[in-house]
């Protein structure tokens, strides 16, 4: 059993050992790739061309030019069409902040116009407050005056018409506010 009990534990070491050694080689192998795709590639050299009939060279570079002639043509095409665009883009950018800014403008000019208008009701109300005012105060001090003119003075003013028959007086006695009007015409011989 002693000797069974031995030949089990080598083998569990032997084990232990082989997968150590696969573990250390599946790193080294891990470091390698690593290092291998950190490493810059060389260019791998131009395969070896055979040298071609002079004619077959002619034609090489007839169609190199073609195709280069095609994607200047494409790429020319494709900056003035591009260019079209980026031009409409600019133009309607434009349009647009003009229109914005007439609105702004537009806007302003409107506020600015309430502004003035409701300043102008404004002293308009208070200009007429204070005519009120003084109007009122006009109309009591005429009150007044009147009164003080009617209690106070009161002045004759007449004429007077003669004649050989009779005496034409006209008289007008003014109180106040209040006139009194006497026309008489007294005949002669005046007799007691």
């Amino acid at each position: 059993k002693k000797g069974k009990h031995k030949d089990k534990e080598k083998e569990k070491k032997k084990e232990k050992d082989k997968d150590k050694k696969k573990e250390k080689t599946e790193k080294k192998t891990k470091k390698e790739k690593e290092t291998k795709k950190e490493e810059p590639l060389l260019p791998t050299p131009p395969p070896l061309t055979k040298k071609l009939p002079d004619r077959e060279q002619k034609a090489i570079k007839i169609q190199a030019w073609w195709r280069g002639t095609l994607v200047r043509r494409t790429l020319l095409h494709a900056a003035l069409r591009a260019c079209m665009i980026q031009h409409w883009w600019k133009v309607m950018l434009a349009k647009l902040l003009e229109k914005r800014k007439r609105a702004a403008l537009e806007s302003f000019s409107r506020q600015e116009w309430a502004v003035v208008k409701l300043q102008s009701l404004v002293r308009m109300w208070h200009i007429r407050l204070r005519y009120c005012h003084l109007l009122h105060a006009v109309r009591i001090i005429q009150v007044y005056w009147r009164w003080h003119n009617c209690h106070t003075r009161g002045f004759f003013h007449g004429s007077y018409d003669l004649t050989a028959t009779h005496l034409g007086l006209e008289l007008e006695i003014s109180l106040g506010s209040q006139i009194c009007r006497i026309t008489d015409c007294i005949p002669f011989p005046i007799k007691n």
